[in-house]
């Protein structure tokens, strides 16, 4: 009985294990043409012109529920460098024609060297102790050079005024397509190092002039000049890295200006560039180069080209540079002199005397002197602005035009009081 019953269980079982078995293999081949025909019809959609319209969609909307933790190709920021390449190209390539190397030649005496005709020096009683003398010939030789840039088609250019600063030395513009052209200087600003030549011809091509208020510390800026005098149109790239700077710019030749407003820059400025454009990205000028710091790397400096535009206009209308003039010597007041010298105030011009005879407190003939100003006095302000070592004198007064009526307040004698005063012309 017992093993009656075990054969009916294995019948049981193997009646149960068919059925079973059967449909799953079924299912299975179901599944297997069910996933072919999809992939199919996928593979086939992506062939397609309808993919490049499908699949963007599909796999952004993928990205909302499942971010990619990988970073996106760079294709975004190659294509942001090439704009940004493409701006500054298109700048220089419409400013470069208006940018031209000055070149400063100078008649320079020719000398004889006794050792090149076999005579040692100390033979000659009169000859120099280098062993060479003039011999009354001379020769034209490059002593300098700079930058400057077009502002009017019929040649007038715009440089510092330290690049021609030599009255006796002759001046050759050259321009981006090699032509030369010999320049004049029509004015030297007596306050500002800027300088304005002339060259002889027209239509020429001419920089546009930007709006130095407007500029912002982190702007991209462009710097074009003669670098070193010897890398014409020499390109540099930066950023605007401060504003509104007062420095106190001195020369090889012991020459020292003091600049108010001046805009800082890491683009690369030389020797040579001086004079040359400051340019935004929309290619406007901005700036006049002017200055780099001594022993500092990207550091330079450029006069804001609101200060220059009023010298361009008074030369366009009356063919020189004029500035206010009071007429007056002095030295700024602070506490440390306060305390010195024991004054009422810690702020101010104290008027004082130079080191030599000819070093007047107070030029005679003055708008100073005819209104009565004398040494020792304090001009503490000028039309309401307070005079400070951070806004001095000169800085004031380069704000005001010759023939303009100003009102100082004073320290006289003691007491305080208000003075008006007319202006005259400082001319180069």
């Amino acid at each position: 009985m017992q093993q009656k019953h075990d054969m009916q269980e294995s019948d049981i079982q193997q009646k149960n294990q068919q059925p079973f078995s059967f449909g799953m293999n079924v299912r299975f081949f179901v599944a297997v043409i069910i996933c072919s025909s999809v992939f199919g019809a996928l593979f086939g959609l992506m062939s397609s012109e309808s993919a490049s319209f499908f699949f963007p969609r599909f796999f952004q909307n993928i990205e909302r529920f499942f971010p990619r933790d990988v970073q996106k190709d760079d294709l975004g920021q190659k294509r942001q460098i090439i704009e940004d390449d493409s701006a500054v190209i298109s700048v220089v390539d419409s400013a470069m024609p208006a940018v031209v190397s000055i070149v400063v030649t100078k008649d320079i005496p020719q000398v004889r060297d006794f050792f090149d005709e076999g005579i040692p020096f100390f033979f000659d009683p009169f000859s120099v102790p280098n062993g060479r003398e003039d011999n009354g010939e001379s020769q034209q030789e490059q002593i300098g050079g700079g930058t400057g840039f077009l502002v009017s088609t019929d040649g007038m250019i715009v440089t510092n005024k330290h690049v021609v600063a030599d009255s006796g030395a002759s001046y050759t513009v050259i321009m981006n397509d090699d032509q030369e052209y010999p320049a004049k200087v029509l004015a030297r600003d007596p306050v500002l190092d800027i300088a304005v030549l002339d060259i002889e011809g027209e239509n020429f091509p001419i920089v546009t002039i930007g709006d130095s208020n407007a500029i912002k510390i982190g702007q991209t800026v462009i710097a074009i000049g003669n670098s070193l005098g010897e890398f014409t149109n020499t390109v540099s790239k930066g950023i605007i890295s401060g504003l509104k700077r007062n420095i106190v710019a001195g020369s090889q030749f012991g020459e020292a200006e003091r600049l108010t407003d001046i805009i800082q820059t890491d683009a690369a400025i030389n020797f040579g560039n001086s004079g040359g454009p400051l340019l935004d990205i929309q290619g406007n000028v901005i700036g006049v180069n002017i200055a780099i710091a001594q022993g500092a790397e990207n550091i330079g400096f450029a006069l804001p080209i609101n200060q220059v535009n009023k010298i361009i206009t008074q030369v366009k209308e009356t063919g020189k540079i004029s500035q206010a003039f009071l007429g007056v010597r002095y030295i700024i007041v602070d506490k440390d002199l306060q305390r010195s010298i024991v004054l009422p105030f810690d702020y101010g011009a104290l008027i004082v005397r130079g080191d030599r005879v000819t070093d007047f407190a107070v030029v005679p003939g003055s708008p100073a002197d005819k209104a009565g100003i004398v040494e020792n006095d304090i001009i503490l302000e000028i039309g309401g602005e307070k005079i400070t070592k951070e806004n001095q004198l000169g800085d004031i007064l380069v704000r005001h035009s010759a023939g303009e009526a100003i009102t100082l307040k004073i320290w006289h004698r003691g007491e305080t009081q208000d003075k008006t005063i007319t202006l005259e012309e400082r001319t180069s």
